[in-house]
Parts: structure tokens; sequence; C-alpha cells
């Protein structure tokens, strides 16, 4: 059973960049900053050394290294999108969806 995450304001960037890590095909471009700054608002994200985070969201706890270039690779993605499904932010994005759908 998921929870439904606990309502979070997200700004547009915010929601673009949930809606993309759920994307398929995976999208190959995006953003370390834009993830981080994601993290930040839907969970918790400290840095560590030598590049790692160690982020909380919901009750799931991950360690995330910081890529050597702009991008996040595809196995991050899985991952994240695996932790923020957990959360319940899956019903988010399709919520987002819908309703850009509706308009």
């Amino acid at each position: 059973m998921t929870l439904q995450p606990e309502p979070v304001h997200l700004n547009n960037h915010h929601r673009d960049t949930l809606v993309r890590i759920f994307q398929h095909p995976t999208s190959h471009n995006i953003e370390w900053t834009d993830i981080a700054s994601l993290l930040s608002v839907v969970g918790t994200i400290e840095e560590h050394r030598e590049g790692k985070f160690e982020v909380h969201v919901g009750t799931e706890v991950q360690f995330l290294e910081r890529p050597r270039h702009k991008d996040v690779d595809v196995q991050q993605l899985v991952d994240l999108r695996r932790m923020l499904t957990t959360a319940g932010y899956r019903e988010v994005v399709e919520g987002f969806e819908r309703q850009g759908r509706e308009d």
C-alpha cells in the first residue's frame, strides 16, 4: 500500500521535473540540479562527502551520487522513479496528466 504524499506546493519547474522522471520513454537530459531542487521540496536531500547525497522521501531513504556530467543517467532515474512511486508521487503525476487533458 502506498501512502499519498503530504500536499506540497510544487512550482511549474518542479512539476515538469517530476513528470519527466516518470516519462516513457525515459528522458536522457534531466539535469541533476533540477532533481536536487525537486527532492528538496518533496523530501530532504543532504550532501555528504565526495558528491554523495542522502535523500529522504516519505519512508524511503536512498543514497545518490552527483553525476559526473550535468544530466542524471537512466539507472538513477529508475531508482528515483521507484522511490517516488513508493512515496505516492506516481499518482500525483497521473493527476497532473489528467488535468492537462481536461484543460
